[in-house]
This record gives C-alpha cells, sequence and structure tokens, in this order.
C-alpha cells in the first residue's frame, strides 16, 4: 500500500519548510530542507546557452524529491483530476530513484514557478505535429525559453506526461545517484562500487544504508548532475501493469478530495450568483437568517453567500434568499439568438485563422458539378463534474491559506493576491486531489468567491460548496459551434477540402478571466482540423472568431472535441459519394507513417474486412490527431425495435511510451465513451442568459447499460505524449458515420437524441 496522497496539510518538516525557503536559498540539484535533502534538476534539451546561468534566483530549482528522517517524499506538481496523473509522476522519479512508489509518500508539492509547464507551450505552436523538420524542432526546444520566464504551473493538454517523462527521470537519477556519492564519501569507496534497491544504498559486501540515513550527508555535498537514465528494458515499474497508490482509497470511498477537508472552528458555506457579467441584488434574506445553523448571510461581489453550521444548512438557506440576478448586457440571453450570432459570424470578416491553406481551394471548388457540401453545429457542453466545486480559505489581517483542487495554481495565488492586497508570499495554496474537472478546475471563479466568503470571518476557516444546480448555472461550457463543410472528390482520393468554423473563442474567455484578454484570431477554434496529417491537393481550415456569446472555457480535448466531428464525418461524405471504402479513403490520404499505422491497426483490430456487421447494424470509422496523438475508432450500432444501440467499439492511438498500460487503455476507452456520451445527450441551452439544464438529469451522459465493450490498443511508434484527451475527439464521428451505416441517416448536429431514438 502507498503511504498515500496527502488531503491537504502538509507533513512535517520538509514540505512545510521548503514551502518557506527563499528561491534565492535553493541550490542547483539539492538543497538542505529540514535535516534532509530535496533534489530537483534544470537541463535544458536545446542547443541554446543558458542565459541565467548567472543568476541565483532564475536558475533556482524546486525540490521534486525530499528525503528526511520522516521517509521519501516524491513531489507531483500536475494537478490529478482522477486521472492517475499523481501516481504516473511518482513512478517517473522513483524509477530512477530505485524505490516502489508505493512506499513513498506523493504530494503535490509547493506553488513555484520552478514547477513550469514547457509541454504545454510547445504543444501550441504553430507547426504540424508531425513536422520534424529543423525549425519546427528548434521552435520546440526553444519553447522553454518564454515557458521559463513566464513560470505558468499548468495542468492541461494531456502534457503532464511528455513534461514530466524526463526531467523527472533526472530528478530521481540525481537523488540516487548524490546519495550513492555520499555513502561513498563517507565509507571511502568508488561511488561506481555502489549500487541502490529499494530505497538503500548497497555496498560492495552487500551492507545496505538506508536513503534517510544518508539525507543529511548528501545535504552537504554537490548534486551528481552527471547521470545516464536507465534503458527501458531495466525498468521495474514504467511500462509495466501498475496498482496505482489511488485506486484502492478511490474504490472504497476512503480517497481525500478538497470536499472532505474538516479544519477545527470551520464555517461552511454556499454562494448563489448572477451570470457572469451581470448583478446580484439581494431583495430579502429575513428568512434564510431565521433558519437554524445559520451564521450570516454577506454580500460578495456578483453574488450572495450564505455561511452556516454545515453545508446542508447552507444550502437550505441559500434556498429562502430573494435575489434579483440579471444577466450581463451586451450578450444574446437565449439559445436562439446565439445561434443566429453563430450563424452571422460564418460570412463575416474579422480574427480570422488559417493555419491550412494548402493549394487553392477556391479554383478547385469552382464553377461545376461535384461540390459536397455540409453544415454542422455542437452545442455548449457543461464540465458537470463528480466532485461539486469548493474551496477551503482562512484569512487573516497577515495572510491567506487555501485548500482547493485547481489546475492553475499559480494563478490562485498571484489573483487572490490581488484579491486581498496580500503579498503572494502570504498566500499558501494546498492543492487537494480533485474528483473529477475535464477542464472545469481551469477556472478560479469558485476560489475567489471562497476568498472573498472568508473575508467576512477573518480568522475562522470556510469551506464554500457549490449546490449541482449553482454549478450549471456558472457553467462556464465549451463553446457552440456552426462548421460549413465544402469539398470534391478526384480520381486520386480528397481533391480539396474546405472547412470554416464560427466559434466564440475560448483563449479569449479564459484568458480574460485569469490573466489577460489575447487579441487575434484563436487557433483552439481550429486544432484537430488544420494540423491534420492529410495530403489533399486543395485544403484550407479558416476559424471565423464570433463575438463573446457566453462565458465559455477549456473542455476535454478543447476545439478537437467538435472538429474531430466537423472532419471526421465530412470526410466520411466524401467517400461515400466516390463509392471508396473509408479505411481506404483514409489510408490513400494520410501522409503520416504512425498515423497511417494507428488506421490500419484499427482496421486489423475490428476485423474491417472479414466481420461483416449484419441486417440494421452498420459501422463508422473516424480518425484525429489531437495532442500530438493520432486516434482511430470504429462504432458499431445496430437499429433495434427499441432504438440505437451501440454494440460495440474500438480505439487505437500512438502515445510513443506506454507507461502504465492499464491506465493508458482506461484513458483510451473512457475519452471514447465520454466522447460517445457527450454526443449522444448533451447539450447546455439559454434563457434570460442561465444554462437551462440544473443537474445530471439535464445532460445526461451515457447510461450503464448503453455503454459497449470497447476494445483498445496502444501502439508506440511515434514521440511520448499523454492520452488524457486523444480518446475524445474521434468518437462522435465514429458514431454519425455508423448511424449513417446502420439507418441512412446523415446526422450532422448534436445532440444526436434531437434526431433519433438510443436504446
Amino acid at each position: 500500500m502507498a503511504r498515500g496522497f496527502s488531503p491537504g496539510r502538509p507533513r512535517r518538516g520538509g514540505l512545510a519548510r521548503a514551502g518557506r525557503i527563499a528561491r534565492r536559498s535553493l541550490l542547483i540539484g539539492s538543497a538542505a530542507v529540514a535535516g534532509g535533502v530535496a533534489f530537483g534538476v534544470w537541463r535544458y534539451t536545446r542547443p541554446l546557452p543558458d542565459p541565467f546561468a548567472d543568476d541565483a534566483e532564475a536558475i533556482a530549482l524546486t525540490p521534486y524529491v525530499v528525503i528526511d528522517a520522516e521517509g521519501i517524499t516524491l513531489i507531483a506538481p500536475r494537478a490529478d483530476k482522477g486521472q492517475g496523473s499523481r501516481w504516473v509522476q511518482a513512478a517517473l522519479i522513483a524509477e530512477e530513484l530505485d524505490i516502489d512508489p508505493a512506499s513513498a509518500r506523493i504530494e503535490a508539492g509547493p506553488v513555484s514557478r520552478a514547477y513550469y509547464n514547457r509541454a504545454l507551450l510547445a504543444e501550441n505552436l504553430p507547426f504540424l505535429p508531425t513536422d520534424q523538420g529543423w525549425l519546427a524542432r528548434n521552435a520546440r526546444a526553444a519553447s522553454d525559453i518564454p515557458a521559463r520566464l513566464l513560470g505558468l504551473q499548468m495542468t492541461g493538454g494531456s502534457s503532464t506526461v511528455p513534461d514530466g517523462f524526463r526531467k523527472l527521470r533526472e530528478a530521481g537519477a540525481v537523488a540516487r545517484e548524490t546519495l550513492k556519492e555520499a555513502a561513498a564519501l563517507r565509507e571511502g569507496l568508488d561511488r561506481a562500487a555502489l549500487g541502490t534497491e529499494d530505497g538503500h544504498v548497497i555496498l560492495p559486501g552487500g551492507r545496505r544504508i538506508p536513503y534517510t540515513e544518508l539525507a543529511p550527508d548528501a545535504a552537504r555535498i554537490e548534486p551528481v548532475t552527471t547521470i545516464v537514465l536507465r534503458d527501458p528494458a531495466q525498468w521495474r515499474h514504467l511500462g509495466k501493469p501498475m496498482l496505482r497508490g489511488d485506486i484502492i482509497a478511490k474504490s472504497t470511498g476512503t480517497q481525500a478530495f478538497g470536499i472532505d477537508l474538516r479544519l477545527p472552528d470551520m464555517l461552511y458555506a454556499t454562494v448563489r450568483a448572477a451570470p457572469e457579467g451581470g448583478r446580484a441584488g439581494l431583495i430579502d434574506d429575513s428568512a434564510a437568517r431565521a433558519m437554524p445553523g445559520v451564521h450570516s448571510v454577506t454580500v460578495i461581489e456578483g453574488g450572495v453567500a450564505v455561511l452556516a453550521e454545515t453545508t446542508w444548512h447552507a444550502f437550505r438557506a441559500a434556498e429562502a434568499l430573494v435575489l434579483d440576478l440579471t444577466g450581463p448586457p451586451g450578450r444574446p440571453a437565449d439559445s436562439a439568438a446565439i445561434w443566429q450570432a453563430l450563424s452571422d459570424s460564418l460570412d463575416a470578416r474579422g480574427h480570422d485563422s488559417r493555419n491550412r491553406n494548402d493549394g487553392d481551394v477556391e479554383a478547385a471548388l469552382g464553377a461545376g458539378d461535384g461540390v459536397i457540401e455540409a453544415e454542422y453545429r455542437v452545442p455548449f457542453l457543461a464540465h458537470a463534474p463528480m466532485e461539486p466545486l469548493n474551496a477551503t480559505v482562512l484569512v487573516t489581517d497577515r495572510a491567506c491559506h487555501i485548500w482547493a483542487g485547481t489546475q492553475i495554481p499559480d494563478f490562485v495565488v498571484t489573483q487572490t493576491a490581488r484579491l486581498t492586497g496580500l503579498p503572494e508570499t502570504a498566500i499558501r495554496l494546498d492543492n487537494q486531489m480533485i474528483g473529477g474537472s475535464f477542464g472545469r478546475r481551469l477556472e478560479l471563479d469558485f476560489i475567489l468567491q471562497a476568498v472573498r466568503v472568508a473575508q467576512s470571518v477573518p480568522g475562522r476557516p470556510v469551506k464554500m460548496t457549490w449546490t449541482r444546480e449553482e454549478d450549471f448555472a456558472q457553467s462556464r461550457p465549451r463553446p457552440a459551434q456552426i462548421a460549413r463543410a465544402r469539398g470534391r472528390m478526384g480520381a486520386a482520393g480528397i481533391e480539396a477540402l474546405d472547412l470554416t468554423i464560427a466559434s466564440p473563442s475560448v483563449m479569449s474567455s479564459w484568458f480574460g478571466r485569469v490573466w489577460l484578454n489575447p487579441p487575434g484570431p484563436d487557433i483552439s477554434i481550429v486544432a484537430g482540423a488544420w494540423d491534420q496529417p492529410f495530403a489533399i491537393p486543395h485544403f484550407r481550415v479558416t476559424g471565423k472568431r464570433a463575438p463573446d456569446l457566453a462565458p465559455v472555457s477549456s473542455w476535454r480535448s478543447v476545439g478537437a472535441s467538435s472538429t474531430g466531428f466537423y472532419l471526421g464525418s465530412f470526410m466520411d461524405e466524401m467517400f461515400e459519394s466516390a463509392g471508396i471504402d473509408p479505411f481506404d479513403g483514409l489510408l490513400r490520404a494520410c501522409n503520416d507513417d504512425v498515423s497511417r499505422a494507428v488506421i490500419d491497426e484499427a482496421r486489423r483490430l475490428c476485423d474491417w474486412r472479414g466481420r461483416q456487421p449484419g441486417p440494421g447494424r452498420g459501422r463508422g470509422v473516424a480518425f484525429c490527431l489531437s495532442f500530438g496523438v493520432p486516434c482511430a475508432e470504429v462504432v458499431e450500432v445496430e437499429d433495434t425495435p427499441d432504438g440505437l444501440r451501440i454494440t460495440e467499439a474500438w480505439a487505437v492511438a500512438d502515445i510513443g511510451t506506454v507507461l502504465d498500460p492499464v491506465n493508458a487503455q482506461a484513458q483510451l476507452s473512457g475519452g471514447m465513451l465520454f466522447g460517445l456520451g457527450h454526443a449522444m445527450n448533451c447539450q447546455i441551452t439559454y434563457a434570460d442568459h442561465r444554462p437551462e439544464q440544473q443537474n445530471f438529469y439535464d445532460h445526461d451522459g451515457m447510461r450503464l447499460p448503453q455503454c459497449p465493450r470497447v476494445t483498445t490498443r496502444l501502439l508506440e511508434n511515434g514521440p511520448v505524449r499523454g492520452l488524457g484527451e486523444p480518446g475524445l475527439p474521434p468518437a462522435a464521428a465514429a458514431l454519425a458515420n455508423a448511424i449513417r451505416a446502420a439507418t441512412g441517416q446523415r446526422l450532422r448536429q448534436m445532440p444526436f437524441a434531437d434526431q433519433i431514438r438510443f436504446a
């Protein structure tokens, strides 16, 4: 059993002290921490000099490994939202440190710019993921410079594994070799003669010295940074099925999440708020104040909070508030107006993105027969995580302590400092285990609300929890979009394809809330479309940045969650028009060997040629490369008297190196099922600026009896990638294409349940 995932309070010694050590006092590679040692590593992989080599502050490292008398703590700075990221980060360190990750304590660590995410920035450069040319390779390597300067400690974009794959292993290797050096100096031996095993240095005669005993000696020497990472053939944990340290706790209901935190003398709160940009007016709170267990009612920016002795008392009292919640001026108030604005944006000129514009699309699609046209629509979608949004905050006149699960801890600190007027050094965040996010924990609204509420009762901790209804009411959903596609087939396959997408800007909406509002086009609108590995002679993808129609945010797989549907569906329409098998068409269009192998393996896995679906059944295939991961999916459906039923599904992806086969398969199949369920049933509609859906029953994903058997296959031909999101984008198109094959009906608008009945 693992020693555990810390739910909140820091362990004695190491990290509590480490969080207070000045950045200037940290050394390159290691730092003395409360009688022990903390190890980290800073290493450039680009052929450029370190421009900050003489700046002690800029090159200071935050520890990944803390060893003291209490044992070994592994720091996993990327947020765990249920996808197992803490465990895989710990396993990367532990593999080189030569310990079982289950023997260590695993913690999120303090907020620090040293935990910056380089992979997230590199992923968003305007180069095709398959582009391995000189300019693309060097631009990705050089992205370390702005990433380091910005110091954004973010979790997202399936970047945890690619960001940590090397640096976390290096941190473990530096710690291992430095501990060996400490033992060698103590015993008068050559470090090369020593070995390690399960948290011990092994001397030539077989005597074992625990790492914990060597930590004080290791803190007094220069770290050993000349290291050789272990060959994957020697891995003891990585690449093999692992029993994650959180699985038993999550399966038995004993895992502590942010919502489970209890502190002495704590008050409980909830908030009812106006739509973002609107106004909240308190008309009458007398009934709420008179209810048992209520401590107080307080007006905060944008809403009204109830503080009580329990969350249940707070929820009941909040229902009794009489409020005037008005929407923001200047935005469409209902769904009809929103769809009209999106339709108008398709033909408007403005902030267009056009990263793909091969050949001469206008000439290829000029006057004449054979042009295929289609329009697609996707609705707003809520994140709807299982754990209601919550944060616990203690505010005093000198400090602010926050316990909350977040994907953007550095923004939490900076925005809280701005809100409270306290210095950033007085803001402490303990990042909690998260019970689901799908992008929602990239927002700050619920945490800053909790800070405002806690300011009304300084000196007492307050846990603020949203009701499920408030969660939906304050949704920052995936944006609704309209896409228009035109194309023409040629003798060799797709001759021309033109895709135009109108969408509100996720980046503008999100950045405007947490940092600053970027001008110009938003590349996320066309992600998953412009960057596909297709050699189509005339290929153009245009993103139209629509006005701000509602506050929107990143939703699992962001832009690719929609573009995968458009492109995967329309290519199937084009293949059908020419009588081409869709697998043959995809392979003919694909110009990337790694992606071709994925498509070919999907065809083999589902026995596309040998197994015929039979009467009333149909199969559909779709492909999408997102977050650098090529993924092909096949769905089989059956048309029954009770409605359409998904009978089976197959998914193949290439993530370069599979670190945990069990979890990787779960991520791939889970992403696919998440995409299928939302394509079938889910949408957010608006009336008077508010979502009409209020709870899970209004935003119903796939039910267990509807869930098909999913067969997955993971290939390892490409570079190291993450898998939290790439399983989602092809799912909707594969389902729509299967429905076409089974029923003859072509679905171009989600949710599909509005047009077809599911069993």
